[in-house]
């Protein structure tokens, strides 16, 4: 409740007449409206006003009974508390266009705030690939061939791959074998003719790569060509003729897992053939057998010598390796001399064999 006169003036201005808390002369709060919005709110004591409003006013409030002045009181304090209310608010504005100028506002606030939120996105992927250039130059620092460009690396590369061209190991992947092979397990065996390429490239030693029995008509060729980029620039021998077009048979070693003979050193005088074969339906002896139709010396990696069977749930064990992986072991045996670190590298776990603990490679 409000209690006190109520005078209105011209000009949008509302005027209040209250007792003062202390003297009961007179107060003037003015609330200045303008265009339908509170500009300013003030009170004014002013002890001349008892001739503008009248000796009358005063005598009433000062005959008031106690109840009376508690509810003056009560009524002050309101009219505080109203003062006190954030005004814009509480104020309806039905000016045309007030609308829209408060959502241009809104819309003005997200897109600051959205800016804000980009910039400081920016700001943090561009620290992000600073520190993870500065990462990958101090992993680098430790080896100075990192240090080279790409451009360098890659004529590098090219230099070991041409060098082993003319004085690397022979070594022919026999891919005669194809026409028994399904569009899967061809498919299967392009990936690893790439995962092979690659690792010739990236050793120290490189062998000479031969791709023999490569017809251009074949699938296996087709799906070379779709799979491996830049296929045919790869630096290695592509020919449709088979090794023993190429070499003499004294100097060829077949290797096949069910060979007697282990291999225990590479020569260099000799040219050594891996059957390029997938075959999930584990048909037994196929390289063996290739082998044997050519009439050339065999030999197995010395699995037996070095690895021993390792429990585990399926009871699965198998001397079977992809093409890849058999080139991968004969690339770090020759690189390394160790044939316990070339087998505890790429042989996979998963056939059940681990190295022998007695010749474990000491770390």
């Amino acid at each position: 409740m409000l209690v006190g006169n109520l005078k209105e003036t011209p000009s949008s201005t509302h005027v209040f007449l209250l007792p003062h808390l202390s003297t009961f002369k007179p107060l003037i709060c003015c609330i200045y409206v303008s265009f339908g919005e509170f500009k300013e709110i003030s009170i004014i004591s002013d002890d001349n006003q008892s001739d503008a409003f009248g000796e009358q006013q005063q005598t009433e409030m000062a005959q008031n009974s106690p109840e009376m002045c508690e509810m003056q009181l009560n009524g002050v304090s309101e009219l505080m508390d109203l003062l006190h209310i954030d005004v814009d608010a509480d104020v309806v504005d039905d000016r045309p266009g007030r609308e829209d100028a408060l959502y241009s506002r809104n819309v003005l606030r997200k897109q600051r705030h959205w800016e804000k939120q980009l910039a400081a996105k920016k700001s943090k992927r561009k620290e992000e690939k600073q520190r993870r250039k500065l990462n990958r130059e101090q992993e680098s620092g430790a080896s100075t061939e990192h240090q080279f460009t790409k451009r360098v690396m890659k004529a590098i590369t090219k230099e070991r791959l041409a060098e082993a061209q003319s004085t690397g190991l022979k070594l022919c992947i026999d891919l005669s074998m194809t026409d028994c092979m399904s569009d899967k397990e061809i498919s299967r065996l392009a990936g690893q003719l790439r995962r092979l390429y690659g690792s010739n490239k990236k050793a120290t030693r490189p062998f000479h790569l031969f791709l023999t029995d490569l017809r251009e008509d074949s699938r296996l060729y087709r799906e070379c060509i779709r799979m491996n980029e830049g296929f045919l620039n790869y630096m290695m021998d592509i020919t449709e003729e088979s090794c023993l077009d190429l070499f003499p048979a004294e100097t060829v070693v077949y290797l096949t897992p069910d060979a007697e003979e282990a291999l225990e050193t590479v020569d260099a005088d000799k040219v050594y053939v891996l059957g390029g074969l997938v075959d999930e339906s584990i048909q037994k002896k196929l390289s063996f057998s290739r082998a044997r139709q050519l009439s050339v010396h065999t030999a197995r990696l010395p699995i037996d010598e070095y690895m021993v069977k390792k429990t585990n749930e399926k009871n699965f064990h198998s001397k079977i390796l992809a093409v890849n992986q058999v080139f991968d072991i004969l690339l770090t045996f020759c690189d390394t001399g160790s044939w316990t670190e070339a087998l505890q590298t790429w042989f996979p776990l998963g056939k059940g064999y681990v190295v022998a603990p007695q010749i474990t490679l000491r770390k």
